[in-house]
């Protein structure tokens, strides 16, 4: 297939590391991509042959766990960070020396937070107390990148030092005009098409743009002032991490 716009993807299993089916993925799918095909010319945006299927997974089998006899409770952070997972410990902590007037709760690393069970209380009564207890999260600095479609997202924490960027970017077209060759009259001649191809290559003048501030605002007027399309500001944003003067994670999806 040329193009996944408009498909679905039929029912799926997805087999874990030890070959068991766990869940069936199934959906429509959404493409960040395009194609655009004439007789002379295609035109292509994106990747039109690569797509996700947002929450296309339904849970066939369940991974057996005892809720009720366990008497320590794991919290697994999907963003690890040790500032998180202390503030957590410290809600906790906070929370069950008032109410049942000891401290359950340890940060073990990053990503683990640990809560021992008070013996009088069952597990569901308070797991249901201690979840809605209000934790400011610590945001990591991320710059999340989608080469298929262009998509950039850059988090309120990502900061740059100072630095100097020159884009230019060499752009290439080519054209298929094929003409058609109508023989001499009284010949023995036939039709025939003649190919004709055109190409025109281009290279805008690089435009040199100086980045230097500590926040969010700065990087993206700094991008902007270069006037390049999203698929030049991945490669801007991948050459100032390589630099070393992006102070943020780098995501590739």
């Amino acid at each position: 297939a040329t193009s996944l716009a408009g498909g679905t993807l039929v029912m799926t299993p997805l087999k874990a590391a030890d070959g068991e089916i766990y869940a069936v993925g199934q959906g429509s799918v959404i493409v960040g991509g395009f194609t655009a095909k004439g007789q002379a010319e295609e035109l292509t945006q994106g990747v039109p042959t690569a797509g996700r299927v947002p929450n296309g997974a339904i849970v066939e089998r369940a991974v057996p766990a005892e809720f009720d006899d366990q008497g320590v409770l794991t919290l697994q952070l999907r963003n690890p960070d040790f500032s998180t997972a202390i503030r957590i410990a410290d809600a906790v902590n906070d929370y069950t020396s008032q109410r049942f007037g000891m401290r359950v709760a340890a940060e073990r690393d990053a990503r683990t937070v640990q809560i021992r069970r008070p013996k009088n209380v069952s597990a569901a009564r308070f797991y249901a107390e201690i979840e809605n207890l209000v934790v400011e999260s610590d945001s990591p600095a991320r710059v999340v990148i989608d080469e298929r479609t262009g998509t950039i997202v850059i988090g309120n924490n990502v900061r740059i030092s100072r630095v100097a960027i020159s884009h230019g970017t060499l752009t290439v077209r080519i054209t298929e005009a094929p003409r058609v060759v109508q023989p001499e009259p009284f010949s023995r001649g036939e039709t025939a098409v003649e190919p004709s191809t055109a190409i025109d290559a281009s290279r805008p003048n690089a435009r040199v743009a100086v980045l230097d501030g500590p926040d969010l605002e700065t990087l993206v007027s700094g991008l902007n002032r270069l006037g390049v399309k999203p698929d030049g500001i991945i490669a801007i944003l991948q050459g100032i991490k390589s630099a070393g003067a992006l102070q943020a994670d780098l995501v590739l999806q």
